[in-house]
């Protein structure tokens, strides 16, 4: 669930030429720009919700893009099992799409698909027909999304929409995320960052809310270190989706509480 909502890395990348020409002034730009990245974060947020029971989480990928407008991707995260991932504890997530810019305007259209390995079927979720008994679903934790978003100078508006059942919850197909963010530089490697989001579960009005943030970041050198406040409407209270249980210990925690997000981060 890639990394919209924790905190905001500066960019940076490297170009790898096709060819270079020794008796040439200079070698010809390359079309393809391969970039990794890496971080260090406090908590692991996705849409304000706690993917790691509120625990470290190291994060990193890779990306390729096409002077074309046309890009690749893979991002990665450890997680925790008792944010509805039984047996799982690694987020892998897959994206393709295009985006290109006209001066100050931007257009990102795309698909993800987020993959967790090792995740088995017999967790318990509340279902939309049923919220008093829940059901009990079979298969892997998936979820396959497509989007598009449009931005201008530092703000972006996204759109995404789940094409299967969300996250494997039965009877949610057709669930959609909206993403307000801004960004601003302010100069001598400071900015600031913040972001509102609506998540609008389909079939279970219950598990709908709201998420917000508000960061700042300080670039040093390439690292960049990232200070964010995040919190959510989400309801949380004992017996309600986002309160999350470990089984081991029985300790329950609220998954869309606010927090403080404090993180280190390179593109290379």
């Amino acid at each position: 669930m890639r990394k919209t909502l924790i905190a905001t890395a500066v960019a940076g990348a490297f170009t790898l030429p096709l060819s270079a020409q020794a008796d040439t002034p200079a070698a010809e730009a390359s079309a393809h720009t391969f970039t990794a990245n890496i971080g260090l974060y406090s908590d692991y947020r996705f849409r304000g919700i706690t993917q790691t029971f509120k625990k470290p989480a190291i994060q990193g990928g890779f990306d390729y893009s096409h002077a074309s407008g046309f890009y690749l991707g893979n991002w990665n995260s450890n997680i925790s099992e008792t944010a509805g991932f039984p047996e799982g504890n690694l987020e892998m997530d897959f994206y393709g799409g295009f985006k290109k810019s006209w001066g100050d305007f931007g257009l990102d259209v795309g698909a993800i698909y987020y993959y967790y390995p090792g995740t088995e079927s017999g967790t318990s979720f509340y279902s939309p027909a049923n919220a008093r008994t829940g059901q009990v679903y079979s298969g892997k934790v998936d979820n396959k999304e497509i989007y598009i978003g449009g931005s201008w100078k530092f703000l972006s508006l996204k759109y995404y929409h789940s094409v299967d059942d969300y996250f494997s919850v039965p009877g949610t197909e057709g669930t959609s995320y909206v993403d307000l963010s801004a960004s601003y530089d302010l100069g001598s490697g400071w900015g600031i960052n913040g972001h509102t989001g609506h998540l609008n579960v389909d079939g279970f009005s219950d598990a709908s809310y709201t998420d917000w943030k508000v960061g700042v970041t300080k670039d040093l050198g390439g690292w960049v270190l990232g200070a964010a406040y995040i919190d959510t409407n989400a309801k949380g209270n004992f017996g309600e989706f986002y309160r999350f249980t470990k089984t081991s210990s029985g300790k329950t925690t609220d998954g869309g509480s606010g927090t403080l997000v404090v993180s280190i981060s390179r593109t290379f």
